[in-house]
């Protein structure tokens, strides 16, 4: 049997509140906005055959198989999956990322109201 190990363990996969293994965030939050139409399939294909942390093993030929895909189409898919921060990859293993970044995103103290200089100089520091 082989042991599978997350490749972020900060970010494995929770079971969300509504009754299906899709979150609804993919939508609400507009991540699949991001996303293209392979993207969006390779992101169903690995959330269908995941185990309960995301985890796959899957291989490139079965997935351009399944999918009807090229190795340079599953290539950028995978790429916009990454980038994207919706899965993590290290071949030959996926992890299907939970979708609730707001754990490791900054956030602003809302103590004090900030300038709008200020808010322009925190967001061009994030952006480089």
């Amino acid at each position: 049997m082989i042991s599978k190990t997350p490749i972020l363990k900060n970010r494995i996969r929770k079971v969300p509140k509504q009754f299906s293994w899709v979150d609804h965030r993919l939508v609400r939050d507009r991540h699949i906005e991001r996303l293209s139409h392979p993207a969006a399939a390779l992101y169903l294909f690995l959330v269908t055959v995941s185990d309960a942390k995301g985890l796959s093993y899957y291989g490139d030929e079965s997935i351009m198989k399944s999918l009807c895909m090229d190795q340079s189409t599953l290539k950028t898919a995978r790429s916009n999956l990454v980038q994207n921060k919706m899965i993590a990859w290290q071949k030959p293993l996926y992890q299907v990322l939970n979708l609730d970044i707001s754990c490791t995103a900054k956030r602003f103290s809302m103590d004090a109201p900030l300038s709008l200089g200020s808010i322009l100089k925190k967001a061009m520091e994030e952006n480089s």
